[in-house]
């Protein structure tokens, strides 16, 4: 079974631990707000992600990163063979928009991972306004792929987002080995 680490970042009560636990169905840590302290890894299997019955399917890591940035120093280590980042924020709030920024410099451009392997998502919360929609981010954030996640609303058309994703990250690590394997050969 192929294995892919994906981390998910972005600015403190944006989401991702809600998000995290929606995508890998895990029930753990549901209810009130508690910051992730580091980071919290949920495994979630997916046999048959490409929808036909002949691949062999793939177990992802998903790694929760504490949006705290007095865990600044472990996130080499958390980069460390990842295949994918998701940076997730709340678009109400201005100062997340500046923020993305900053982890998209620290986390994929650092590392250095291919554009095609980061998502954004702008994260609403259950009451907030979705008028949001027509965000306006600046250069290289603007050639992101970004969806917005409304689990109140559309759940489902978010699960199928982050499965699209999910499916890109493995044609990535699949191509990538194809062509490690090919560099032996030659």
């Amino acid at each position: 079974m192929l294995k892919a680490k994906v981390l998910l970042v972005g600015p403190r009560e944006s989401g991702k631990s809600v998000l995290a636990n929606f995508v890998s169905e895990s029930i753990e840590g549901i209810g009130s707000y508690s910051p992730t302290q580091g980071v919290r890894i949920l495994e979630y299997e997916k046999p048959n992600l490409n929808g036909n019955s002949k691949g062999a399917g793939c177990r992802f890591e998903l790694w929760d990163c504490s949006g705290d940035q007095k865990f600044e120093t472990c996130w080499p280590a958390l980069m460390k063979d990842s295949h994918g980042v998701i940076i997730i924020f709340n678009p109400e709030l201005p100062s997340h928009l500046k923020e993305i920024e900053m982890w998209y410099s620290c986390f994929v451009q650092q590392q250095p991972l291919p554009d095609s392997q980061c998502l954004l998502v702008a994260h609403h919360k259950p009451g907030s306004a979705s008028d949001t929609e027509n965000l306006s981010l600046a250069y290289p954030l603007n050639k992101l792929k970004l969806i917005h996640s409304n689990l109140e609303d559309d759940p489902e058309d978010v699960r199928m987002e982050f499965m699209k994703y999910f499916r890109s990250i493995i044609t990535f690590i699949n191509e990538s080995r194809e062509r490690e394997e090919m560099l032996i050969i030659s």
